[in-house]
């Protein structure tokens, strides 16, 4: 059976000489010690070494290069092997395979001629096969062996990437820390069989020294207590650890201690801010010496998991920032941004337009720089994003792409058009099982859209017989459990997500909203403080706390969250509607018109459903009838008549604005259409009963022509008349709840304006 080939790769990965630690860079007591310097030797070892005349461009501690596991076939020093001339041997596709992360120095090249494959060259390639088969024990085993032999870094380093890949941490760890010699190692000999009771002749330069009289040249040195280095003092200058000679190994080292948990540990690994910042080798403008992604960029995006874990949120962004700026390619840095929410949208648009995307990615800028930009949140900026996506789909052919598709789902979620969203994310769905980004979407619709509750049911349940350990199946459950007003069963699902997932803003905005709808204001004003804490670049959380304190009316804590939240995003317009409203609250009618003919305007660009806009006009036709402009009022009411002809407040609003024109057959006619639609409302019926009163009606309505009417109206008077006889109101406000994203009010008093 033929063993399988590695797959293709556009990249080549330059050998990386290894260089020893200077002598300064740790005390000649114990090479352990150096963990309480962090990488600051590191940077030293790679000035020194680049500034030397012995320098070698292509050193394994540049930060400008990537670590491509392309092929870990053999360690070095390594060279083209050739074959034999014998048609019965047949060079294996990975032989011509040179990558590494050390390369030794050039010394033996003359015995390239005359080496040829051995044992130890042999189990180099199964290990290769095995981790392209994804059977890391099989690699273990036979890389352990290996090591055994060789005791050569490279070996060691590809058998920690073995461990790391099998969630072996502490034990990669271990072999990362442990002693390695800093000379070149001698070609190994591979251990021959006896043959008949003899030992085989070897052919080749140097064949005649035996393995065990190879190692006795440099044994393995053992680990004193807490992982400290026993070397005696004449083994200091030929020995160091490997996280000491290559950045790459300090990289899974601190991989290791982070998924451990020891976040002391992997801060003094890879340092508090990026040691090769003022190196004067490192930026944006310092191109990839390979193609692949910048070490560097990699350390300060798990730099900024770190910071994330310490609850350092501002460090968090700096190091993402940066490892996107030193390395566009970089896309856990762009994602833990984005998704995150670590940014404004205003600066999420200038940082990520602003990107070195031609010096880093000549060939394939412009690609990066729209398929990011897709990604970015919509509330501006619409015919940019427009643009973006059809070029995506036109000039690159992604128009099935998950990603691009997700864009056109975020863009149409944001407009309300929950339907619309609905169908893009299942057909999302439909090309991959789980979408990380498309998810919150697509369960989102399904909470807006009542008729797909069942359906929401069903795929809450199938995630989680799936995939219990995704954060987003329990998610939706919690989602499930909201629709159907089970705010209690909701909120330990939303919990649960919470914990799994420290990160997922959906679940703490759920988790908000279950106390708002359920009247515990308070508590929904801290759960969405705490939000607001997490999530420093989305004002969707301080906007919530306004539209809290104006149900408790706090004002002033009102106007001081709304105007927070928009500083940050002047863009959206369901956070303008809010500003109107307080507006109106503090009796600024003309200021309140403005700013809700503004929030209009801002869902007219954005192509959103109108209907969702209904109570926008409402309040905007509230704000003109309470300046006197009552046939602007009119006008405007008559508009969401246009939107939902059965809403019964904006009947019940227009029969008012008749009222005050003093068509009293008019106002009659509405109040009664608001009626039959709503037919308790204790406004409309009190406003009808003072028009009858005032136009002394003593015959019947123009619908009044049947007793039955007629007994009607007079019941409506002699009930109103014995529970508030002697009470006129010119006006009545009815409640006009404010809120497409967010729970709605229970009830108003008159001349208020609500938010829900």
């Amino acid at each position: 059976m033929t063993s399988t080939p590695p797959p293709t790769n556009t990249f080549t990965m330059a050998p990386m000489p290894r260089l020893p630690s200077p002598s300064s860079s740790r005390p000649r007591g114990s090479i352990g010690s150096t963990f309480s310097f962090g990488p600051q030797h590191l940077v030293d070892s790679y000035l020194d070494g680049n500034t030397s005349t012995i320098s070698n461009p292509n050193s394994a501690l540049d930060p400008n290069r990537s670590v491509l596991q392309a092929s870990p076939l053999r360690s070095s020093p390594q060279y083209h092997r050739r074959a034999k001339s014998s048609s019965s041997r047949h060079p294996h596709p990975l032989a011509n395979d040179t990558t590494d992360v050390f390369q030794d120095s050039e010394d033996d090249a003359d015995d390239e001629e005359e080496y040829e494959w051995g044992m130890i060259d042999r189990l180099r390639l199964w290990r290769h096969d095995a981790l392209m088969q994804h059977l890391y024990e099989t690699a273990a085993f036979w890389g352990d062996k290996i090591l055994s032999w060789t005791n050569d870094p490279n070996d060691a380093f590809w058998l920690a990437q073995t461990y790391f890949m099998t969630h072996q941490y502490s034990r990669a760890e271990r072999l990362l820390t442990r002693p390695f010699p800093t000379t070149p190692p001698k070609r190994p000999q591979s251990p021959r069989p006896a043959m008949n009771g003899h030992g085989s002749q070897y052919k080749g330069k140097g064949r005649e020294q035996d393995v065990s009289q190879l190692m006795a040249t440099m044994p393995r040195l053992p680990m004193g207590p807490g992982g400290m280095i026993e070397v005696s003092e004449d083994m200091q200058d030929r020995v160091s650890r490997l996280v000491d000679m290559s950045v790459a190994c300090r990289y899974l080292a601190a991989q290791c201690q982070v998924r451990q948990g020891n976040w002391a540990e992997a801060t003094e690994m890879l340092g508090e801010a990026n040691p090769f910042r003022d190196s004067g080798q490192s930026g944006p403008s310092i191109p990839n010496m390979d193609g692949g992604i910048k070490v560097e960029s990699s350390m300060c995006n798990l730099r900024g998991v770190l910071m994330l874990k310490l609850n350092r949120g501002d460090q968090a962004k700096q190091c993402f920032m940066e490892a996107l700026a030193l390395d566009v390619k970089c896309y856990d840095a762009f994602d833990q941004l984005v998704t995150g929410e670590m940014m404004t949208p205003d600066e999420e648009w200038e940082f990520v337009q602003g990107l070195a995307y031609a010096s880093q990615t000549p060939q394939d800028a412009q690609f990066v720089q729209l398929i990011y930009t897709c990604r970015l949140r919509k509330y501006k900026h619409a015919a940019e994003h427009a643009l973006t996506r059809q070029r995506l789909v036109e000039d690159f052919h992604l128009g099935d792409n998950p990603d691009v598709l997700f864009s056109f789902a975020d863009a149409l979620y944001s407009n309300f058009r929950w339907a619309d969203c609905f169908t893009i994310t299942s057909r999302i769905l439909g090309l991959v099982s789980i979408h990380n980004q498309t998810m919150p979407l697509h369960i989102a619709c399904m909470y807006h859209l009542s008729h797909l509750h069942s359906k929401l049911f069903i795929l809450a349940h199938e995630m989680v017989d799936r995939e219990p350990e995704n954060p987003l199946s329990w998610y939706a459950v919690g989602v499930w459990y909201l629709s159907g007003g089970k705010w209690t069963q909701a909120r330990q699902y939303f919990s649960k997500t919470s914990l799994m997932d420290p990160r997922f803003g959906p679940a703490w905005v759920a988790f908000g909203h279950t106390f708002a709808l359920e009247g515990e204001h308070d508590h929904a004003v801290t759960a969405y403080s705490t939000c607001a804490r997490m999530f420093t670049g989305s004002h969707l959380p301080l906007m919530f706390v306004g539209m809290e304190h104006i149900m408790l009316s706090n004002y002033v804590l009102a106007d001081e969250a709304l105007d927070a939240a928009y500083s940050m995003c002047d863009g959206d317009p369901l956070l303008i509607n809010e500003r109107a409203v307080m507006a109106y609250n503090h009796g600024a009618y003309e200021l309140a018109a403005g700013l809700f003919k503004e929030a209009l305007e801002l869902a007219q660009v954005t192509q959103t459903s109108q209907k969702a806009w209904a109570t926008t006009y409402i309040n905007l036709g509230t704000c003109y009838r309470k300046l006197n402009r009552l046939e602007e009022a009119r006008v405007t009411y008559q508009k969401v008549l246009e939107l939902d002809s059965r809403h019964s407040i904006a009947l019940g609003f227009l029969g008012l604005v008749h009222h005050l024109m003093g068509n009293l057959d008019k106002a009659i006619v509405k109040y009664h259409e608001a009626l039959s639609i709503d037919p308790i409302n204790p406004h409309i019926l009190e406003l009808l009963n003072t028009a009858l009163e005032s136009s002394g009606v003593t015959r019947p309505s123009v619908h009044g022509t049947d007793a039955e009417f007629k007994q009607a109206v007079r019941s409506l008077k002699a009930k109103y008349s014995r529970l508030g006889k002697g009470k006129e109101r010119a006006q009545s406000e009815a409640p006009a709840n404010i809120g497409v994203a967010h729970p709605a009010a229970a009830s108003a008093g008159p001349d208020e304006m609500n938010i829900g």
